[in-house]
């Protein structure tokens, strides 16, 4: 091998939507490059523009545009492919550039830039010599611009050193600045470096250069030594690329997930590659990346442990699909044998292995829902005649303080804090709710039952009755100074084999946590450096559980960090789900709030469609018809004429469970079109559309997603809730907002299209809600 080369995201971007045969001669290029790349086949000319940028011959009609990018410390030249093109679009406005802030490669490509702009700037596009005979009809002469009335420019305020301080490539700040349109603008940012694009998008979005630089320069900013400009190879060890070796055939195979599995944003990078002195929190709004920079971290502690065989790294979720979901993309992540040094395991399921352990065989509880509980509990208050308190409030009260709080003994209800519970209570009314609870918790225990929050809590408490013996333990050991305690140790205890579970544990979608939960997993690692790594998004919590970490031992002040760009949905689904939430305040699991400020996506598409119908049966219709019309735009052949299976592409997404079936129903017997319903345990059925309740479409994303019953009465369950509105205001607040939530949720899933519809009156959570009155009207 005489030269190494890697590939620029980009251009593996472009080599994804290319059609087989040429990444077939591309892979072919590729290996005689790395042989020999003076190779008189490969052409290898300098282009006039850029001396820094090459152009190669893949094959007559395509050509490979490289950078050399240094020598490598085994004394081997470096290379850097940044685009693939065909060879009528390869022109001489083509620049290289190490960026100021990130110090990563940047490669600016003039040519994805739209004619208008270009035109305002006075720049004419010209083709590279050797390129200019590939042109069907000769060069368009150069447009001379007539005098016209001077546009104001979209940027104004900002100026050509503001742009530099953001980090805007120097090859783009003059254009910027020149836009005057969204759809220029846009323009512009599709062909941008990332930092360019993300910069360029939030000035286009409103912020102000002080909230661009806090929010998105100084997250991506990486210190940089004096000359740092002109040193390629360097740049290269902190550019996102991919090493082209014998297994490119492969990687171009897979898709964009490959870009996922190589490629972490300057921000993620950071925060997954940080070393943290205790508890570490990511937080950021849906498609930000907080999950792919959770596994990355998995990935990185799991590569710095010493040999072993344990598995002393813990992976943990709320649910279990979820879980399942976090085991396959840390499988395509992770070196088979690093994989098998990670316990990956849901919450619940986490708690039922420590009751396991701390129970004799034949003495466990068996697990009973919430609706069953609620009904044993209605049995208690009606034996005892009770009407002060009906059995949804004593409930809440036994999982939210009782339970939340691991209170033993009446005399610790009697002095608990409730906060946020809204009704308040006397001692009288504590003492009364205290005996007929306690009646409660005994019945169920004479039943062998438990709910899901009593198995948490007990798992809690074992796991703090362990972490407290270790302390002893380790407290011992030191006074003795460091000896051997088996003299000391209860054999019957086996203190002498006690150690805590795990060394790191991570935690994706935190925020649906109870307080049992985090005292289990903070009783589960030593506090030190790099135990807990935690993802979360409140804006997203369905469940309504709001812990505030500091109270369940978990300290992450001054070690948060947020993230504002989207990459999973489009600019103009956020900016209607943004709406459905704003308004409502938002905690930051640690006594602040969170906002969804700055939050933001380079991805553009159509806007969301608001359907208001007629009846069920309307709304069924309409439904059928936009996913036929869906499975038509995504089995469109390609250029080499593969066509893509739409299963799993597009979903519809419902309030419940009931209505989950009633639509599956209706769209197989009456429309012809094959569903598979969402469970806890992933997709069940081979049908083409995805079916669920907003709680299951957590975590998951589709290309096309259809929200339906969007009706006031269903968003929120009005019959269910509204005996809170006078007797318990601050209970109705957080049922309101649950349902805000679950709508929200409902919407990010989507990646290119969304569709909202309702019959009747719709939600008054829906955005656009005037002008969905309107038109319902109409």
């Amino acid at each position: 091998m005489t030269a190494r080369l890697s590939l620029y995201q980009k251009a593996e971007n472009e080599l994804y939507k290319m059609d087989s045969s040429v990444k077939t001669k591309f892979y072919d290029f590729c290996h005689q490059f790395r042989l020999d790349p003076d190779h008189p086949s490969l052409d290898l000319k300098p282009l006039k523009g850029d001396g820094r940028i090459f152009r190669a011959k893949i094959d007559r009609s395509y050509r490979a545009l490289l950078a050399r990018a240094g020598v490598g410390t085994d004394g081997v030249q470096q290379w850097l492919i940044v685009a693939v093109r065909h060879r009528k679009d390869v022109y001489e406005e083509l620049s290289v550039a190490i960026n100021r802030i990130t110090g990563e490669i940047e490669f600016v490509d003039l040519g994805t830039v739209g004619q208008s702009v270009l035109q305002r700037a006075g720049l004419q596009l010209t083709p590279a010599p050797e390129e200019q005979a590939a042109r069907a009809e000769p060069a368009p002469a150069p447009v001379v611009a007539q005098p016209a009335a001077p546009a104001e420019p979209l940027l104004v305020g900002c100026t050509a050193q503001d742009l530099r301080r953001l980090g805007v490539a120097d090859a783009l700040i003059g254009l910027a600045l020149t836009v005057t349109t969204d759809e220029e603008l846009d323009q512009l940012i599709s062909g941008a470096p990332r930092l360019t694009a993300e910069v360029l998008t939030g000035l286009g979005s409103g912020m102000s250069v002080d909230e661009v630089e806090r929010e998105i320069t100084e997250p991506a900013s990486t210190v940089l030594e004096p000359g740092f400009e002109n040193d390629m190879a360097a740049a290269l060890t902190r550019t996102a690329v991919t090493t082209v070796d014998d297994d490119i055939r492969n990687v171009l195979a897979e898709g964009d997930f490959r870009a996922w599995k190589v490629y972490l944003h300057p921000t993620q990078r950071k925060i997954v590659e940080r070393s943290y002195s205790g508890p570490a929190r990511v937080s950021g709004g849906p498609g930000t990346g907080k999950t792919i920079v959770a596994l990355h971290r998995v990935a990185r502690l799991a590569a710095a442990l010493p040999p072993g065989h344990g598995k002393p790294i813990l992976l943990t979720t709320y649910t279990k699909n979820l879980t399942a979901d976090l085991r396959s993309r840390l499988t395509s992540l992770m070196d088979p044998a690093l994989l098998g040094r990670i316990d990956i395991k849901h919450i619940d399921q986490l708690a039922q292995s420590v009751l396991n352990e701390n129970t004799a065989p034949g003495s466990q509880r068996s697990l009973i829902t919430d609706d069953r509980a609620l009904d044993v509990l209605r049995e208690i208050l009606f034996e005892h005649d009770e009407q002060r308190w009906d059995a949804e409030f004593l409930f809440d009260e036994w999982q939210q303080i009782i339970l939340g709080q691991s209170l033993a003994t009446r005399q610790d209800y009697f002095k608990a804090r409730r906060a946020g519970m809204g009704r308040a209570l006397n001692r009288p009314e504590r003492a009364a709710i205290w005996k007929l609870l306690d009646q409660f918790t005994l019945r169920l225990n004479g039943l062998g039952r438990e709910t899901w929050a009593q198995a948490a809590e007990r798992a809690a408490r074992y796991e703090v009755e362990r972490a407290r013996k270790i302390q002893i333990r380790t407290e011992r050991k030191q006074d003795i100074g460091g000896g051997d305690l088996t003299h000391l140790d209860d054999n019957s205890s086996g203190m002498r084999y006690l150690r805590h579970r795990y060394q790191h544990i991570v935690v994706d979608e935190a925020q649906d946590l109870s307080p049992a939960h985090w005292k289990m997993l903070r009783a589960m690692v030593a506090p030190g450096s790099d135990d807990l790594f935690i993802a979360s998004d409140t804006h997203q919590r369905i469940y309504d559980r709001q812990v505030t970490l500091s109270t369940v031992g978990v300290n992450i002040r001054g070690r948060s960090s947020k993230l504002t760009l989207s990459y999973r949905t489009t600019q103009e689904i956020l900016d209607q789900a943004a709406k459905v939430v704003r308004g409502a305040a938002y905690d930051d699991l640690d006594d602040g709030t969170d906002t969804l400020d700055g939050y933001h996506s380079l991805l553009r598409g159509p806007a969301p469609e608001f359907i208001a119908c007629a009846d069920w049966t309307d709304e069924i219709a309409q439904l059928a018809e936009a996913l036929k019309q869906w499975r038509a735009d995504i089995t469109q052949p390609t250029e080499d004429g593969t066509v893509r299976d739409p299963s799993g592409t597009m979903a519809v997404c419902v309030a419940d469970g009931d209505m989950a079936g009633r639509v599956a129903a209706d769209l197989e017997m009456k429309h012809g079109i094959t569903t598979a319903t969402l469970t806890k345990d992933g997709p069940q059925g081979g049908g083409e559309v995805h079916i669920g309740t907003m709680h299951r479409f957590k975590g998951l994303e589709y290309q096309k997603l259809a929200v339906i019953g969007a009706s006031d009465g269903i968003l929120p369950r009005t019959a269910l809730i509204e005996k809170y509105e006078t007797t318990d205001p601050k209970r109705y607040e957080r049922e309101l907002k649950k349902s805000r939530n679950q709508l929200f949720v409902a919407t990010t899933r989507a990646r290119d299209a969304l569709r909202i519809s309702w019959h009747g009156k719709a939600s008054p959570f829906l955005p656009l809600q005037e002008k969905a009155g309107s038109d319902q009207r109409k």
